[in-house]
């Protein structure tokens, strides 16, 4: 695994996890997705009161580098969260993206032929765990199984 300092992510990611709209889970979560020219976009989960409509802080992040047209320079991803208390997010275990986000990032990373380094933290404390994504999801299905 390249070595990456997760900290400047993880910083990015608690700050965007402020910004998270999570008004029914009370759990907020932030992701910043470090770029192969050393840039940072980050993204933050967005809940909707239509619960599948909601869109996890790893999401947004990846649509904004597609945005950008750059989601094949994602090389890195930061993840922190936690409840949303009165005081602001709290938490100390490191959180791991759910299945779908382990999917769309597969996208992104196979899209940029690298395996990508997963960073997670909890809004608090120096904890921060760090895999793999090919890890974190094994024997993905992706762009590559298509043929394009």
């Amino acid at each position: 695994m390249t070595e990456i300092d997760p900290v400047p992510l993880i910083t990015a990611a608690r700050a965007a996890a402020v910004h998270a709209h999570a008004p029914y889970s009370r759990f907020a979560v932030g992701a910043a997705l470090l770029l192969s020219d050393g840039s940072i976009v980050t993204g933050a989960n967005f809940e909707n009161a239509s619960y599948g409509l909601s869109l996890c802080a790893e999401t947004v992040a990846l649509a904004t580098a597609n945005g950008q047209g750059r989601l094949r320079d994602v090389v890195a991803i930061g993840i922190a969260g936690g409840a949303i208390t009165t005081d602001g997010a709290r938490g100390r275990e490191p959180i791991f993206p759910c299945g779908r986000c382990r999917q769309i990032l597969n996208e992104a990373a196979q899209l940029g032929r690298r395996d990508l380094i997963v960073h997670s933290a909890g809004m608090e404390g120096d904890a921060i765990a760090t895999h793999s994504l090919s890890a974190l999801l094994p024997h993905a299905f992706g762009p590559a199984n298509l043929d394009l």
